[in-house]
């Protein structure tokens, strides 16, 4: 009969299903009594089926060389029919990525190693988002959304605020429904940076990559390995390179860097099963969704979904903790970007009109953003429709908030799901709001999908990461197996 493996798995976490797991009870490991574990008879059977036979770490599916050649199939096809079908800079971004992705289907098909993988992901990056961002950065003209981003910089630097008051209004091109935060990306250009280095669709593309990997870093415990490392540039690059966020990076729009800081908040709330998180952790989600709730209020929704997901999960306390991360950076990036706000009432009027009224149609003016969407088929059909949609809006915030008594989300994949979820409704009801805005719940969605792993996380335990604690279990095996080998020849020597 062929010797009996171990059984106590100890499962870990996120990883490409390419490195060795560890046991519990494996040979050469330290013992209880600060020894070392030694061989049975079967010893040396034992040490080499180990070694030879270990289970491979439990897997992230989503980074199986299959399923990424499935998503790239995906996003082929998208890009084909987009670049068919479309026209201006959503075809050219639509050309540059149908070659890009063709490209990385040839390279996964066609070699199979692990390195490979990811250097054919990281050609679509190229392809896919920085030759089309480059391309259209330099031969069509700055967007609308980037001017009116360069013009709340300059008018922040000259006036303490980056909001015009409701008596400069002249058309809807006047508002600026952003957030103080965004400012920021119009400062290089405020300061007189010409150039790509002017450019505030280059920054808003620094500002989204930054954050996002170091979601995908943080949720990744093991964060010494080499294959935990690859593993995080794998996942961000996947995740740069589709179409949900590589398209807004290319066309340049300022949603990508909500969704990463977003993103980064909920990495930082994960914790093991059954452990609750730092103070230091939900201090630091607090503080990152602060950043996106400051950037653009479509972050907003997320507040009361962490909030809960916080005081269920980890208790009253932790929950005040995050809400008071999260106010104190509100506040405080209100002072540093807008601090006309604080102390001029018009300031602060102006403040309320741009980037709440404006965004749900309740000025004057507004924006010629146009969809299919059922709240703006409303809006269109006149003030009673408006009315509707606006009362549709609420209702699914109500229905949100009344889900998140009812039953409220316990992990952060679940509160990952219901934000998603309330994003989508407060989407499609909402006047005013285009098909781009699905960038949230499809990006939510996504990052769930390429954390996921096949097993479940606990704690680490040690210094070193699972990865490399498999390794040296298995080398510690094959030691253990090697001096039994030794000693049986050597007896087996003396006995002739």
């Amino acid at each position: 009969m062929p010797p009996r493996l171990p059984t106590k798995k100890q499962f870990s976490f996120w990883s490409t299903g390419d490195q060795l797991t560890r046991y519990t009870n494996d040979t050469g490991r330290p013992g209880p009594g600060g020894g070392t574990r030694t061989l049975t008879s079967a010893g040396p059977a034992v040490a080499e089926a180990a070694a030879a036979h270990a289970p491979a770490h439990p897997v992230r599916p989503w980074l199986d060389r299959r399923r990424i050649m499935a998503a790239y199939t995906v996003f082929a096809g998208y890009a084909v029919i987009d670049a068919v079908f479309s026209a201006g800079e959503d075809q050219v971004w639509a050309i540059w990525a149908a070659c890009g992705y063709a490209v990385t289907l040839l390279m996964l098909w066609r070699w199979p190693g692990l390195r490979v993988r990811t250097a054919a992901v990281l050609v679509s990056v190229a392809l896919a988002v920085v030759a089309p961002l480059l391309w259209l950065s330099v031969a069509y003209p700055l967007e609308d959304g980037m001017h009116v981003i360069e013009r709340s910089a300059a008018l922040l630097l000259h006036h303490g605020t980056p909001y015009l008051a409701g008596t400069q209004i002249t058309s809807w091109l006047s508002y600026n429904p952003y957030l103080p935060v965004m400012t920021l990306f119009g400062l290089p250009a405020a300061a007189g940076l010409g150039g790509l280095a002017g450019n505030a669709g280059v920054w808003l593309a620094l500002g989204t990559v930054v954050p996002l990997a170091a979601a995908f870093w943080i949720a990744a415990p093991h964060r010494h390995c080499p294959d935990c490392r690859r593993d995080t540039l794998l996942a961000t690059a996947i995740a740069v390179a589709s179409p949900v966020i590589g398209l807004n990076l290319a066309v340049i729009t300022t949603d990508p860097p909500v969704l990463a800081l977003m993103l980064l908040s909920l990495a930082l709330a994960v914790t093991p099963q059954g452990m609750k998180a730092t103070a230091a952790r939900t201090v630091a989600s607090g503080a990152a969704l602060g950043v996106a709730c400051d950037l653009k209020s479509t972050a907003w929704l997320a507040v009361p979904v962490m909030a809960v997901m916080f005081a269920a999960r980890d208790g009253a306390r932790a929950m005040w903790r995050f809400l008071a991360a999260l106010a104190v950076t509100v506040l405080a990036l209100i002072a540093l970007l807008a601090p006309a706000a604080l102390v001029r009432p018009g300031a602060a009027a102006a403040l309320v009109q741009n980037t709440v009224l404006f965004p749900l149609g309740l000025t004057h003016d507004k924006t010629p953003a146009e969809s299919l969407l059922p709240g703006h088929l409303l809006t269109a059909m006149g003030t009673a429709g408006h009315v509707a949609s606006v009362g549709l809006l609420l209702a699914a915030g109500l229905a949100v908030a009344i889900s998140l008594v009812i039953r409220p989300p316990r992990d952060v994949p679940s509160a990952t799901w219901r934000l998603a979820a309330g994003l989508a409704l407060m989407f499609l009801l909402g006047p005013d709001v285009r098909f781009g805005y699905f960038i949230y719940p499809l990006g939510l969605i996504g990052w769930l999908a390429l954390t996921r792993q096949a097993t479940s996380p606990v704690p680490q335990l040690g210094g070193k990461g699972e990865c490399e604690d498999a390794r040296d279990s298995g080398r510690a095996s094959w030691r253990a197996g090697g001096t039994a080998r030794r000693g049986a020849r050597g007896a087996a020597t003396r006995t002739r």
